[in-house]
């Protein structure tokens, strides 16, 4: 099963949910804002990934935090930047995909392949 998270008013999030159902592929989806992500899987995705593939700087989150918190995000302090992921969601990139330690951002074509890979 593919976990998908993001938030339900986001336009690309909704289209790859119906994109899921449509092909068939088994998930679950979890709205990071009405159910916030424990630290510790925050902390596996940036172990992972990476805080810089994480954090969507084309945000409206992202262009509203002060010039401190952009700098907590750049810094190598994990609780603080791990910390303004919890706090603040919607700096993560979205739709984020996730089955048994892969993860996939964004919803175009390529991540569309990747996504079935992923299911098979």
């Amino acid at each position: 099963m593919i976990h998908v998270y993001g938030i339900k008013n986001c336009y690309t999030c909704r289209q790859a949910l119906k994109w899921l159902t449509a092909e068939g592929i088994d998930h679950s989806w979890q709205d990071v804002r009405e159910t916030p992500l424990p630290e510790e899987k925050l902390k596996e995705w940036v172990d992972i990934v990476g805080k810089e593939k994480l954090l969507n700087k084309r945000s409206t989150s992202y262009r509203g935090l002060t010039e401190a918190q952009k700098q907590q995000l750049d810094g190598d302090n994990m609780d603080e930047i791990l910390g303004l992921f919890k706090e603040i969601p919607t700096l993560l990139k979205r739709p984020l995909f996730e089955k048994e330690g892969q993860i996939v951002f964004g919803f175009k074509a390529p991540e569309q392949e990747k996504i079935k890979e992923m299911s098979a």
